[in-house]
């Protein structure tokens, strides 16, 4: 007997559409590996219409004074809040996330990170007016760029989101979001949500798969192409943008490079560290997954790592006690297990290495020593419960190989020598530094990373000044 699949449906000029022409795809749940819904498979007809919708509400939004902007911001917040337990439901279903953590480490960031973009809403500062040629005087302007395209990924469906469409909203954009095709669900809550609030054809939700996303960025009405994704859709997008001059933010893959002093409380570095390079199994492109350990205290370091990944639980969304559920999809489940699949002989699996269960797509808590700084997993992101180790001997060393990948998005620093991490944290070339610590994310500081990890910020007063334009206006004193 089969079970009816719930039916999704874009979000387009205020109210729920199927396709255009009537497309559709299964959305899986990876920790059953079966479909419970099917989504709008979007081509260009639902585009063109999501574009018209957001170009025509975009005057009188933008028109709005910042504290009517804010003000639907908080509203969006306080029912993000009221319906926390609908979009965690969502999200679980979504990703296979833990219920307990999405709950407990989901829901409050993306509230306020909401509210965080309200407040920005009006506090946004330039150069006072003044006279910089004789009688003259020039003021500066801060406008919303426009229509804006935002590509979502699947690996925090909710949060990103969330980092799209609040500063955008905040600085008087409208907005068309595209989430996964893998992971549409939460999206499409999220649009229910908003679209009660603010006026029609602000808010716009478009599903489909990479072709639907093409079609969104080399569409002419928006201004701005963002996307949260891989390298090479980060580069494809800044391709198609570019035909057209559309400014660009992307935040893309990640190799963080965790670098452990033998002063380092080795106890405490394990605990912290295999938290953060195997939540969410690794699908996070800050997670700390190649880590540079110095050689004196490298065997001891394993040792206790392979201890902890051993003790580390994947498994079922209702089950309290694991920290995380399984890969996204099949594909993700495939790239994981080929990269241990194809290890050199040098390198040494420590601990997992292998699927978990046969439903769904989980893989195990995973440690791999013995690596060379050219090893095809040290230099490419995994994107999976994976964590690296390698031994250095000293600081110069440790700063070569840390910066010795294309990705430069974020790293941290362990280490009870002050002058060290201060030392580190000016040569790491990377757009985050931790010290004694991975992964916190607070709304006030930006996130962003240099070389293939893509440009632009996320967060912070300088993730919302990036959906602003500049403009110098100049009067005249004598007229």
């Amino acid at each position: 007997m089969s079970t009816e699949l719930r039916r999704l449906r874009n979000y387009i000029d205020g109210e729920f559409r199927d396709a255009a022409d009537g497309g559709t795809t299964e959305v899986v749940n990876p920790a059953t590996g079966e479909a419970y819904a099917t989504a709008p498979l979007s081509r260009e007809a639902d585009v063109d219409a999501a574009m018209a919708a957001a170009a025509a509400a975009f005057p009188a939004w933008r028109d709005q004074t910042p504290a009517e902007r804010q003000k639907a911001l908080l509203k969006i917040a306080d029912a993000f809040e009221e319906r926390a337990e609908e979009l965690i439901a969502a999200e679980v279903e979504n990703t296979g996330k833990p219920i307990g953590l999405t709950r407990a480490e989901e829901i409050p960031p993306m509230v306020d990170q909401i509210r965080f973009f309200a407040g920005a809403a009006r506090m946004l500062e330039g150069r006072s007016a003044g006279e910089y040629m004789e009688g003259l005087t020039s003021i500066v302007r801060r406008e919303p760029i426009g229509v804006c395209a935002q590509v979502a990924p699947w690996n925090y469906p909710m949060m990103m989101a969330v980092w799209k469409f609040a500063p955008a909203l905040a600085a008087g954009n409208t907005v068309v979001l595209k989430p996964s095709d893998t992971t549409p669900a939460s999206t499409v809550l999220i649009a229910d949500i908003i679209g009660g609030i603010v006026p029609k054809g602000v808010f716009n939700v478009v599903c489909g798969d990479r072709d639907t996303g093409r079609a969104m960025v080399e569409h002419p009405t928006p201004a701005m192409a963002s996307i949260t994704g891989s390298v090479r859709a980060g580069m494809s997008v800044a391709e198609s943008a570019s035909k057209d001059l559309k400014r660009v933010h992307l935040e893309l893959g990640g190799k963080a490079p965790v670098v452990v002093f033998e002063d380092t409380d080795i106890a405490k570095a394990v605990e912290d560290i295999s938290v953060a390079g195997f939540f969410n199994a690794g699908q996070d492109c800050t997670a700390a997954t190649r880590v540079l350990v110095q050689e004196s205290i490298h065997d001891e370091f394993v040792t206790a790592l392979a201890k902890a990944a051993a003790e580390t639980k994947t498994g079922q969304p209702d089950d309290e006690d694991v920290l995380y559920g399984p890969l996204n999809n099949p594909n993700q489940l495939k790239q994981v297990s080929g990269f241990i699949e194809r290890l050199p002989a040098h390198a040494k699996v420590e601990a997992g290495g292998k699927q978990v269960g046969d439903k769904g797509y989980f893989y195990a808590p995973t440690v791999v020593s013995g690596l060379k700084q050219d090893d095809e997993i040290i230099q490419n992101e995994v994107f999976g419960p994976v964590i690296t180790v390698q031994s250095f001997t000293d600081e110069a060393q440790a700063v070569e190989w840390a910066n010795g990948v294309d990705y430069a998005l974020a790293s941290s620093v362990w280490t009870k020598d002050h002058g060290r991490a201060m030392r580190m944290s000016k040569v790491l070339d990377f757009g985050c530094v931790w010290i004694n610590t991975h992964i916190p994310l607070v709304a006030e500081m930006p996130h962003g990373g240099f070389k293939k990890s893509g440009y632009g910020k996320d967060l912070s007063g300088y993730g919302f000044e990036d959906y602003t334009r500049i403009k110098h206006v100049m009067t005249s004193l004598d007229a």
